[in-house]
């Protein structure tokens, strides 16, 4: 199996990934900070889900 040679080829949850880390990497948070957050959105996101 070849890897995909450039961003656009990549999976969609690469793709959010990526653009998830650029955001919160120009917010200037602390590392607490965005963990924290991150939490959150993650048990919420499962919430909504089921």
């Amino acid at each position: 199996m070849t890897e995909p040679t450039s961003l656009e080829q990549a999976p969609d949850h690469i793709k959010l990934a990526v653009d998830l880390i650029d955001i919160l990497e120009q917010a200037n948070l602390s590392k607490e900070t965005v963990l924290k957050a991150l939490e959150i959105v993650k048990n919420d996101f499962e919430q909504h889900q089921q």
